[in-house]
């Protein structure tokens, strides 16, 4: 597997899985209904098991862009290889969420909250506020960044060995910190579905709230980029 096709692979992988137990927990009729965030962390955690577990050794199993930035500014990842993980991992965010909207269809149709609708393809604030989501998406984002940063090889990314630990990683990042922003901690999770919402034909959807959009990708940018800094001065 080449390393851009496994970036497109795992981080469709980690949308299929993790926009999927959004959908099984908040959409209409499914067996999963109304099950609440803690089974939403555990399937975003096992969501990001599966997807670098398949992926690590063929290109290190980044599946997020701020990963990736994170390793380049670490020296950890060849920054001319960057573009093109980026540009990888956000196509594999929209074919994930393509997959979700097809398997969840009928589930679509029978919801009214045309809100679930979109929280099933992207995060968006519990209260809204621009400087304390900004915030807990930086926060949230700094600890993922800088424990994959612990783990990460010396050059390229992660191993398979640390497909559970990091998935772990993500299931406490969604119990502790998940409550005020859904966490998205990664632009390709957030985006490409967001863009993947506009696009659908979903019955009784709403707008997909491109005024929020920039938070959990900025925010994100920004904690990585500290947690990189930290990192690098050996803190």
């Amino acid at each position: 597997m080449s390393p851009l096709f496994a970036e497109f692979t795992g981080t469709a992988l980690l949308v299929l899985l993790g926009d999927g137990v959004v959908a099984n927990v908040l959409l209409k009729k499914t067996k999963g209904h109304d099950s609440g965030l803690i089974v939403i962390a555990l399937g975003w955690g096992m969501a990001v098991f599966v997807g670098v577990l398949c992926t690590a050794a063929a290109s290190g199993g980044h599946l997020n862009p701020v990963v990736t930035i994170a390793l380049a500014l670490a020296n950890k990842f060849p920054w001319d290889l960057v573009p093109g993980y980026i540009a990888a991992q956000m196509a594999g965010g929209m074919a994930g969420a393509l997959l979700v909207w097809v398997i969840y269809q009928q589930h679509f149709d029978v919801t009214e909250d045309a809100d679930a609708k979109l929280a099933v393809f992207c995060t968006g604030p519990a209260i809204r506020g621009v400087r304390a989501n900004l915030l807990s998406e930086i926060i949230a984002s700094f600890v993922l960044v800088f424990a994959v940063l612990s783990m990460a090889a010396p050059r390229f990314g992660l191993g398979a060995m640390n497909a559970l630990p990091v998935g772990l990683l993500v299931v406490g990042i969604g119990v502790s910190l998940g409550g005020t922003t859904g966490y998205a901690i990664n632009p390709a999770r957030d985006l490409g579905p967001r863009i993947m919402h506009a696009l659908l034909p979903i019955s009784g959807k709403r707008d997909s709230d491109w005024g929020y959009a920039w938070v959990p990708v900025i925010g994100p940018l920004i904690g990585a980029a500290l947690a990189a800094w930290m990192h690098n001065a050996n803190f």
